[in-house]
């Protein structure tokens, strides 16, 4: 792969775009997943969970616990990035505009073509707003963090995920066959957009490494 076709060799304003597309696209497939009924992935099963017992949105939710998970930055040292502070403000935004926007799938079908959007979509949004090489999101630096300290990717990342699933359904949040689905196919479907849209950057302020 040439230089000229890495991410960090982009314009600015491409990088940005590649960032803000990709954290509304994200967005609308938390807000896809949720209307869905079928399951949500871990985290918004926490955030679903939380918000139902908070009395607040989702999309709040997912702000305010962004937010806190960057404290936890701080002792594993990981820094932030412009798409790290992005990635706390406008993922939640989107996911609301995105719940409030669709309609509630009054059909088994509508809702699977909903949950397979789902998938779809935060699969290409993630490679579309890491590609932009503009820092982590506040979770994924979290594992980063983790695997700094020793453990292996996919050991950090199970801990984080099954602590959070299982929280949020206590909490009430929708686990159910969506979200075994979108466990085994969002690292497929990722690995197969990052052909099409590469994800190495440079190494710069705020950015350690790829979030997946």
């Amino acid at each position: 792969m040439s230089e000229a076709t890495l991410p960090y060799a982009e314009s600015l304003p491409a990088r940005l775009l590649r960032l803000y597309g990709g954290l509304a696209l994200y967005g609308a497939g938390i807000g896809l997943q949720v209307e869905s009924g079928l399951g949500n992935n871990p985290w918004d099963a926490f955030h679903q969970g939380l918000a139902g017992r908070a009395g607040l949105s989702i999309g709040a939710v997912i702000i305010v616990v962004g937010a806190l998970v960057m404290l936890v930055w701080i002792p594993l040292r990981q820094r932030p990035g412009v798409g790290t502070i992005s990635n706390v403000v406008f993922v939640g935004l989107f996911a609301d505009a995105a719940i409030l926007l669709l309609p509630t799938p009054s059909h088994w079908t509508l809702s699977w073509l909903f949950l397979l959007l789902a998938i779809v979509s935060i699969a290409l949004a993630t490679v579309l707003y890491i590609g932009a090489g503009m820092g982590p999101g506040p979770r994924d630096g979290l594992m980063t963090g983790l695997v700094r300290l020793g453990l292996s990717v996919r050991l950090g990342r199970f801990l984080i995920e099954v602590t959070v699933l299982a929280v949020g359904w206590l909490l009430g949040g929708t686990v159910g066959v969506g979200t075994v689905v979108f466990a085994v196919a969002i690292g497929p479907l990722t690995q197969a957009f990052g052909r099409w849209f590469p994800m190495e950057a440079a190494p710069r302020v705020g950015r350690d490494r790829p979030a997946e």
